[in-house]
């Protein structure tokens, strides 16, 4: 599997010297002597792993500075302008400012549960990374069940964020949790039946074997998969306007309101790359990843225009967009996503079943197939949001209001 991975086989055959047909380098002279041929292997895989997870994390870091200042923009606000040319090193004075704070625990917390819930938080955003094909050969592995994974490993947040809440041993605290809870599990379900369609389609739970499957990008092809995953992982994510786990005004800070220095600083990490990484899982899932129209572009590159502007997408919504209260928001997810998600598994099935010929698609069939699941999409949007109108009441607050 690893030698698949062109990144790998560039830095393996850089420094190994030695038999060819071992190494399967075209050239045997390397910067390494043939006594340590057992040291390219894993030089190379370190770098990966180093390099991935330390360009995410920085990106995590800027995303704060561009968030606020995006949101400044939209709100006509200044945002962060002292620090640096525009408020650049705004991040670098932030982690400075948390790295030498006092860690205070509560008296009364759980403390082994207290300190490692924000190590629980962000492990599963830096593990997701390694199966992120974020270019043509450039990946840490290509798990045949890479989706599945994804899906997986992110369901750990549920677990962090449940313990920083009951560890701490303060009732807004554990309320925040304990909303995060019911709101995370009631998402996870039309997320993870969005995905459903697209197996159908590829036939893999291999992000590659995804990314190259798509003759045309699965955002024309599955529409609603597309609106339900968009709209499911800004929930999951606890962004605007799914942010009840955190609301200021119900909840103060929600579960983390006892954390303070590096350990409120890994929360905040976790919460912002998780919105590269979720840009990321989209980006693969129904952008065509790593292909791009012009071929003198590297591949990576594509890959990262488009997960920024799918995190541009959540910042834009962030900055639009009003809190739902927490019953309208268990109301979306159970009678709005889950049905629609459920219809298009259905349809997408059906069109496996006309269309499909030995699991494969032509350009033409792939068209054919977007243009009647958009008009699935429209339809059960319009006749599921009168639904929820009516039941959940969803336009009783800004009536109020008005």
């Amino acid at each position: 599997m690893l030698s698949e991975n062109l990144w790998f086989h560039n830095i393996y055959c850089f420094l190994y010297t030695g038999d060819t047909g071992v190494s399967g380098c075209a050239d045997s002279t390397g910067l390494l002597p043939e006594s340590l041929n057992w040291m390219p292997y894993y030089i190379a895989g370190f770098s990966m792993v180093l390099v991935l997870i330390n360009i995410f994390m920085a990106f995590g870091a800027l995303y704060t500075y561009a968030e606020r200042r995006l949101i400044g923009r939209f709100q006509s606000r200044v945002g962060p302008n002292r620090t640096g040319p525009f408020g650049i090193l705004q991040p670098v004075a932030d982690g400075i400012k948390l790295l030498t704070k006092e860690s205070m625990i509560p008296d009364d917390a759980d403390k082994p549960v207290y300190n490692l819930a924000p190590i629980i938080m962000l492990i599963p955003v830096i593990l997701v990374v390694a199966v992120l094909p974020v270019g043509e050969g450039t990946f840490m592995t290509d798990l045949n069940i890479a989706l599945l994974f994804a899906i997986s490993i992110t369901a750990l947040t549920t677990i962090a964020i449940f313990m920083a809440g009951f560890s701490t041993g303060n009732r807004f605290a554990m309320l925040g949790a304990m909303r995060a809870v019911a709101q995370l599990i009631s998402y996870e379900v039309p997320v993870v039946l969005s995905t459903v369609g697209i197996i159908l389609l590829t036939g893999s739970l291999s992000l590659v074997d995804v990314v190259e499957a798509q003759a045309i990008p699965f955002i024309l092809v599955q529409p609603l998969a597309f609106l339900i995953f968009l709209i499911g992982g800004s929930a999951e994510m606890n962004r605007t306007p799914f942010d009840t786990v955190e609301a200021e005004s119900e909840l103060i800070a929600g579960y983390h309101i006892e954390y303070g220095g590096m350990k409120f600083a890994m929360f905040q990490l976790a919460e912002y790359a998780s919105v590269l990484i979720n840009s990321a899982v989209i980006t693969t899932l129904f952008l065509s990843g790593w292909d791009g129209p012009f071929s003198f572009i590297p591949s990576p590159i594509w890959f990262l225009l488009k997960m920024f502007f799918m995190a541009f997408c959540f910042i834009w919504i962030r900055a639009t967009l009003p809190r739902l209260r927490m019953d309208q928001v268990m109301s979306f997810a159970w009678k709005f996503l889950l049905p629609l998600s459920l219809i298009n598994i259905f349809v997408t099935a059906l069109e496996v079943l006309i269309f499909g010929v030995n699991g494969s698609f032509t350009i033409s069939d792939l068209w054919i197939m977007s243009g009647i699941n958009f008009i699935v999409s429209i339809i059960g949007i319009m006749i599921f949001s009168k639904i929820l109108e009516i039941d959940s009441g969803f336009n009783t607050q800004f009536k109020v209001t008005v």
